[in-house]
This record gives C-alpha cells, structure tokens and sequence, in this order.
C-alpha cells in the first residue's frame, strides 16, 4: 500500500492538504482513504475511513490524567504506539485504497518523541508500505527571516529524525507575503542555499542579546547547509497544478507509478498552459511576491523610454 505522512507544525494547514489532495486524487481516479491520527482534531475538513477519536479522544486523557494538552497529545501518540494493532486492523479493511495519515501538529512528535518515528518504522518495515512524509510550514515564515530559519531547523531535525522518504513544501503559497515582503526572490527560499544572506536583517547590532542570537543563527545556518538535505517546494492548494505538481514530486518519492487511466485525468482536469509545468516556483513568483510586479514595473519604464 502507498500513502502519505502529512506532518508540520500547528497552523500549517495539514488538514486542508489532506482535504484538498482528497479531492484531487479522487478526480484522477485514484481510491484514496483518509487516516486521522490526531485526538485533538474535532473539526475535520473531511471524511476519515478511520479515527484515533475510536481509540482514545484528548479531551478525556485530559480530565481524567490531569494533564495539559501538549502532554495529553503524548500520552494518546504513546497510546497508539501501545496499541498498534487496532491501526493495523482498521486500515487492513482498506485494502487497495492509497492512504494519506493525518498528523498532530505538535513539533517534538517528530523532532525528538519516539512514538510516531515508530509508527512510521512499523509501517514502512514491518507492514511493507511505501510512505512518504509531507512536511508543511506556512509560506509566510519566508517574509521574516528569524521564522525562516527555525523553520528550515525543524525541516532538517524532522528528516533526521524520521527515516522515511521526504517532501517539504511551502504551504499556502498564494498568501505568501501576507504578512509582509520578502526580503529575496521566491527561489532563494526554495532551494535553502546561502542562507548567511539572511543574517544582516535579524537583528540589532547595538543589542547585546541581538549578538548572541545572530551568532547562534549563524551557527544555525551552517548546521543546515552543511547537511545540505533540505528544499522547499511552493505549494497551494487552491491551485490545482499545484496540487498536480505535488503529487508528482510525492510518487517520485514513495515509487507510486500512475495508471493510465490516473494520467489521462490529470491531463484532462489540469490545463496544459497553466505555465506551472515548466517551472513552478516561478510561477508563483510572477503570481504571489512584489518581486516579480517591480520587474514588470522597471521593464514597461524601460520600454517606455526606447519608444
């Protein structure tokens, strides 16, 4: 069976993804099910085949352990460590199907925490699955440069930590400067390269806590390059190529191979002149970020002036 790990920090609209790639691989013909493994999640933007809530609900370890909920969503993750063969059963009832697990969105279970390391081991050892995990952080951490690179920290610590095929994607592209400007093109925060650019807008040089906090980015930042293991793909989901798009580079990661009935509906459901095939990041580039609008702006000046 093939699926997919969708993972990320709070916020980062796993949900939505999981949703959203539903829809889509049920328009490409695929059959597809949805795993919720998070007790915490009582709004779901879709309909699950199978639900941790059957096993055990957050609200309940809560009351009944006294524990705050960082530490109840430990103790339910522990839960279904424990008790692992009701997953297997559950999901042994979908057989054929294309699984895509929904993840909690707190941090340590997947930088630090044993429990979902070992699901996923199980999974992609003992039970034979091919399993991608789906990394998702908010595109808008691009615009300050100080969120960036924790982000792209949690990205390398997650893939280390995991063991299993990986994809990182910049989630919700089409709000990408939302929150403000970016302070280089989408590519440079794309491909995770020469991130000491960063450093001269993080902080106050006249603040002694600024220089101890600029030197561990530093330090930070050569970590990171030194694995040279982490890249971003821009991903939206409003946007169906985007969503073609990241499928191709998640089958391209598990070994999933199409059907030809699955690759006639991808050509038939998304327009050939989308211009997302050829280079997505640019893309959104030309679509989403100021930088593409100032390139557009100097060149209609500089066309105006050799008239």
């Amino acid at each position: 069976m093939f699926g997919q790990l969708v993972i990320g920090p709070p916020g980062s609209g796993k949900s939505t993804f999981c949703a959203g790639m539903r829809e889509f691989l049920t328009g490409i013909k695929r059959d597809v099910a949805i795993i919720n493994l998070d007790p915490a999640n009582h709004n779901l933007p879709y309909k699950c085949e199978v639900d941790i809530r059957d096993l055990i609900i957050l609200n309940e370890v809560m009351e009944e352990l006294e524990l705050g909920p960082n530490g109840a969503l430990i103790y339910c993750m522990e839960y279904l460590e424990k008790n692992i063969g009701w997953l297997k059963k559950a999901i042994d009832k979908l057989e054929g199907k294309y699984l895509i697990f929904d993840f909690p969105g707190q941090v340590e279970l997947f930088t630090q925490h044993r429990a979902c390391k070992k699901l996923a081991y199980v999974m992609t050892h003992d039970w034979n699955y091919r399993l991608c995990a789906v990394h998702l952080v908010d595109a808008h951490h691009c615009t300050d440069p100080n969120k960036y690179i924790s982000v792209v920290l949690i990205s390398l610590t997650t893939m280390l930590h995991l063991e299993t095929p990986h994809v990182n994607f910049l989630s919700k592209c089409d709000l990408i400067e939302q929150y403000g400007r970016l302070k280089f093109g989408l590519q440079f925060y794309t491909d995770v390269v020469d991130m000491k650019h960063l450093i001269p807008f993080l902080s106050d040089e006249k603040d002694p806590f600024s220089k101890k906090h600029k030197k561990l980015s530093e330090n930070i930042v050569e970590v990171v390059e030194d694995f040279s293991l982490v890249n971003f793909s821009p991903l939206s989901v409003v946007e169906k190529e985007s969503m073609k798009n990241a499928l191709k580079l998640i089958d391209k990661a598990n070994g999933y191979v199409r059907m030809p009935q699955e690759r006639n509906a991808v050509l038939n459901m998304v327009s050939r002149d989308s211009g997302m095939d050829d280079d997505t990041i640019q893309y959104f580039r030309q679509k989403y970020t100021h930088h593409s609008k100032a390139e557009a702006d100097e060149k209609k000046a500089a066309d105006s002036m050799t008239k």
